[in-house]
């Protein structure tokens, strides 16, 4: 009798382990993306998102991973994908976040990626845009999710080399969950009222987006 309810036991786990490690297809994605109805004081609007890598480049290339965390994207490609952008009704802080679906061991790769050039990267170039980034950061680990990784970085923005640089703070916050990685990020403008201040992911945001995450249909449907 005990050996039939450690199996049980050790089935149930298997069970509910496979299941939040499977893939959600599109139509899950874009069931558990946050809504104007899940974010009192906020407007969220669809972002296009495709499910191929990223392919945007840095120097040092060791750096990309960051790059293309500013997009929302990794350098691995995504079984479903799709974003949102949740500005505030208040004109305070709000952010971006999209939503991937990866194959088993790949969201853990793209956490993993993440947070390694984001130790490694103090100063870098996005080879695409031409423009530089430095302060980089690695903010303490916010606990999220499965495993979670937070940065905050400076852009250097300028028309050329010669230029003074208008400085634009970055802010990302990166979360698994399961086989999904939600991918949040934030810049403020400039010449905004929170222009020097440090960039932020508002956190009423992120635990709205893992909330719907977490539902129970969203991990174990076949």
């Amino acid at each position: 009798m005990l050996m039939t309810l450690s199996a049980l036991a050790a089935c149930a786990e298997t069970s509910t382990a496979g299941a939040e490690d499977r893939p959600l297809g599109k139509a899950d994605l874009e069931r558990v993306a946050v809504t104007g109805a899940d974010l009192d004081g906020y407007e969220v609007e669809r972002i296009l998102a495709g499910t191929a890598a990223s392919h945007r480049t840095a120097d040092p290339a060791e750096c990309a991973p960051v790059v293309q965390a500013l997009g929302g994207s990794s350098g691995f490609a995504a079984t479903a994908r799709t974003g949102r952008m949740i500005t505030s009704k208040d004109h305070g802080p709000g952010a971006s976040v999209i939503l991937s679906s990866h194959d088993s061991g790949d969201a853990a790769r793209v956490i993993d990626a993440l947070r390694t050039a984001a130790e490694r990267c103090g100063t870098f170039k996005d080879i695409g845009v031409g423009f530089r980034y430095d302060g980089t950061a690695l903010q303490p680990d916010p606990g999220y999710g499965d495993e979670s990784v937070s940065l905050r970085l400076t852009q250097l923005a300028a028309d050329s080399e010669d230029d003074e640089p208008v400085r634009v703070p970055h802010a990302v916050v990166a979360v698994r969950q399961g086989a999904t990685v939600a991918m949040f990020y934030a810049f403020h403008l400039p010449r905004g009222a929170r222009g020097k201040d440090p960039a932020v992911v508002p956190e009423e945001i992120i635990t709205a987006q893992l909330d719907k995450l977490r539902e129970p249909a969203a991990s174990q449907r076949p």
